[in-house]
């Protein structure tokens, strides 16, 4: 059991290492450390199998020795498995929000194209094809009563000018 036990905590204390290089590595190399870390850990799993199996072999004065070991070295490749999932975890959010974020910055911004969103928007909603040109036949009659408005103000205001003067 001795051998078994020192090549796992061997193995326990490199995959610790390992998830410092994790940290640094860049994103090509990234998956293939957590490829290699995850192999690790499969294969620590399967030692720990192994030493429980052996550890209830023990001589009954050191069987609870050996049993404690174990489940020390299974606590701190459980604590490995889930430092390796928050690492994952992290680095996919923050991929996403990269692609979010150029998905942003590409969109084009246009009055046009605005507009016909918004005409979009209500054939979705269920207005019928004539309700829509007569909201766009409204819209041109309401800016020439914008310009007729304006043109007049000026002449009100001109005429109160020359009067007062």
């Amino acid at each position: 059991m001795e051998p078994l036990y020192q090549q796992t905590h061997k193995q326990v204390h490199e995959i610790q290492s390992h998830m410092g290089r994790l940290e640094t590595a860049d994103r090509q190399s990234v998956h293939l450390v957590e490829n290699e870390i995850q192999a690790s850990i499969d294969q620590i799993f399967s030692h720990l199998e192994r030493l429980e199996i052996l550890s209830s072999k023990e001589p009954p004065n050191k069987r609870q020795n050996a049993k404690l070991r174990v489940d020390q070295l299974k606590y701190d490749v459980q604590h490995l498995q889930t430092a390796l999932r928050n690492f994952q975890h992290r680095r996919y959010a923050k991929e996403q929000q990269e692609q979010q974020r150029e998905e942003l910055l590409s969109r084009a911004f246009t009055t046009n194209g605005t507009q016909k969103k918004i005409l979009d928007i209500a054939n979705m909603l269920g207005l019928s094809n004539t309700v829509m040109r007569l909201i766009e036949k409204r819209a041109f009659q309401d800016k020439y009563f914008m310009i007729g408005g304006m043109l007049l103000t000026c002449a009100v205001m001109f005429l109160v000018v020359q009067y007062l003067t």
